[in-house]
């Protein structure tokens, strides 16, 4: 698979689902879609699509909706999508033209949130409150983007004939967790703990996640300090390890 293809496939399945957690965590976003009620379509033509579904002061993101879309946003190519995360293009809308006052002014707010949350820098890191957010949004970001690795990536790929039947979870002590699962000829991601977790890397602390998961912190000494805890089949954390390592080759 290209580049682009994979690249857009974590813009759809792993950057854009930070958006459930972003009007759940941050006030400002939450005063924001409050009164929303619309299901805006992203799609993007050889990647796939994802729905974005505001309604009683939530977000749902998924990539099937019974629920027909208010606005679809149409992207020609996966590079076409990229280039629009890169601010240098913009989606060719196919339905809602009535609504191009929400698109151009209320739903750009809530992407800038988005942004502001995802791109950490020494003087945020000093909120605790973007610590937490911040964390909450990588440590989803990773697995999903996992997901699709393990699906299109060649490195990916070779090691998701290695993991049949594994089910990874990372979470943060009496904190926030994901876990992914390999089923059938997929992989499912969940976000939330799962009952009996197979493999499971565990951070300390809010702070400790948000250091390991930027890469601040060095893996061997975080485990040997016990800051980081791996327990049941380690052989699986191994294994994706080097693929997690790869989500910044798509979006560093």
């Amino acid at each position: 698979m290209s580049y682009d293809f994979i690249k857009s496939r974590l813009h759809l399945y792993a950057v854009l689902q930070n958006i459930e957690d972003l009007v759940q965590y941050d006030e400002e976003a939450k005063k924001l879609i409050k009164d929303w009620n619309v299901v805006i379509k992203f799609s993007v033509k050889g990647s796939g699509n994802v729905y974005l579904i505001f309604e009683n002061g939530k977000c749902t993101v998924t990539d099937s909706s019974e629920k027909k879309p208010d606005i679809v946003l149409f992207f020609t190519s996966p590079a076409h999508l990229n280039k629009m995360f890169d601010g240098k293009a913009n989606p060719i809308p196919l339905k809602g033209i009535t609504k191009l006052g929400f698109l151009t002014k209320e739903f750009p707010k809530l992407t800038e949130r988005l942004e502001y949350y995802l791109k950490p820098d020494d003087q945020k890191l000093k909120d605790s409150r973007f610590v937490t957010i911040n964390t909450v949004m990588t440590l989803n970001t990773a697995l999903f983007a996992l997901k699709e690795l393990l699906l299109f990536d060649p490195i990916g790929k070779h090691i998701a004939k290695k993991i049949k039947g594994s089910m990874v979870m990372m979470n943060v002590d009496k904190g926030p967790a994901v876990y992914i699962e390999q089923k059938n000829n997929g992989f499912q991601v969940h976000k939330g703990y799962h009952e009996q977790p197979l493999a499971v890397l565990q951070f300390k602390s809010m702070k400790i996640a948000n250091d390991f998961l930027n890469g601040k912190m060095d893996a061997f000494s975080a485990i040997a300090s016990g800051a980081v805890a791996t327990k049941g089949h380690i052989e699986w954390l191994d294994a994706v390890s080097p693929v997690l390592d790869r989500i910044a080759l798509y979006l560093a």
